[in-house]
Formats: C-alpha cells, sequence, structure tokens
C-alpha cells in the first residue's frame, strides 16, 4: 500500500526552522508499505527554513503578516496530485499544522494556543476521501492496516 507521510515526520529537515518532526515509530509500523514522502510548504513554493505561519481568519499567514495562503493552498493541491499518482488512500500528518493539522491547528495569535479545526492539505485529503492520522494516532493506523 502507498501511504502519503509528512515529510518532517520521517526526519527531513523540512519544518519551518529547518529542523524535523522524525517519529522512528512511523517506518516501524510502515515497514511493510511503501513511504510516499511530502511537505505542502514545499510543493507549494515556500523556502525552510520559513517564518512561522498560522491560520489567522481562515487564511495562512506569516508571523510577520505576510499572506502565504496561496502557497499552502497550491501546496495541498501538489500533495493531492501524489496522493492520486500513487494511488494513496491514506496520509500520516503532522498534528496541529497549519498544512497537516487534522484534528486541532494553532490558533493564529502565534502563543502556542490551539483550536479545533484542520490544516490546508489536511482538509483537502479528507475532501478527496483520503483517510488522515498523525503522529499522535498511531495505534489507530495500526489497527487499520491489520485489517489489510
Amino acid at each position: 500500500m502507498n501511504i502519503l507521510v509528512s515529510a518532517c515526520l520521517l526526519g527531513i529537515n523540512c519544518r519551518y526552522d529547518g529542523k524535523d518532526n522524525k517519529v522512528e515509530e512511523i517506518l516501524s509500523i510502515l515497514e511493510k508499505h511503501n513511504i510516499i514522502p511530502i511537505c505542502p510548504e514545499q510543493l507549494g513554493g515556500l523556502t525552510t527554513p520559513r517564518e512561522p505561519s498560522e491560520i489567522v481568519n481562515g487564511k495562512v499567514m506569516s508571523k510577520s503578516g505576510v499572506d502565504v495562503n496561496e502557497e499552502f493552498e497550491k501546496g495541498a493541491e501538489e500533495a493531492l496530485k501524489l496522493s492520486k499518482m500513487f494511488n494513496s488512500s491514506i496520509a500520516i500528518l503532522k498534528a496541529r499544522s497549519p498544512s497537516c493539522g487534522s484534528i486541532q491547528v494553532y490558533d493564529g495569535n502565534f502563543n502556542g494556543s490551539l483550536i479545533d479545526g484542520e490544516g490546508v492539505t489536511a482538509r483537502l485529503f479528507r475532501e478527496n476521501g483520503i483517510e488522515i492520522f498523525d503522529e499522535e494516532h498511531l495505534d489507530e493506523l495500526r489497527i487499520l492496516l491489520e485489517k489489510e
């Protein structure tokens, strides 16, 4: 099975600050599957490192107030193309990210506060029937994969 995974969770230094969010457990869970790394921010044309961004009034804005919503939307579309190209119906995305968060995202005040909501890529994936997991809900993914 082909599974899309946020590249930062695989140890790729593509986070906004140039670091990663590697989760070793993901590699062991997916050892019998094909991993397709994605970073919607980079796919949308943003650099690494880059200024942190959050969703503010429905648009993705950088901490200094630059509108980066277009880049986030483009990255989501490119990630969706990859899901279709590789016939992937499952994704493991970075929790709380303005691209990949699927349950909560930062509230737009850049103070670490969270609200219920989803990032740009997570929303597009959900709208297209892609099942989303994050690094905090790997047990649910494990159960699904055992049924395959």
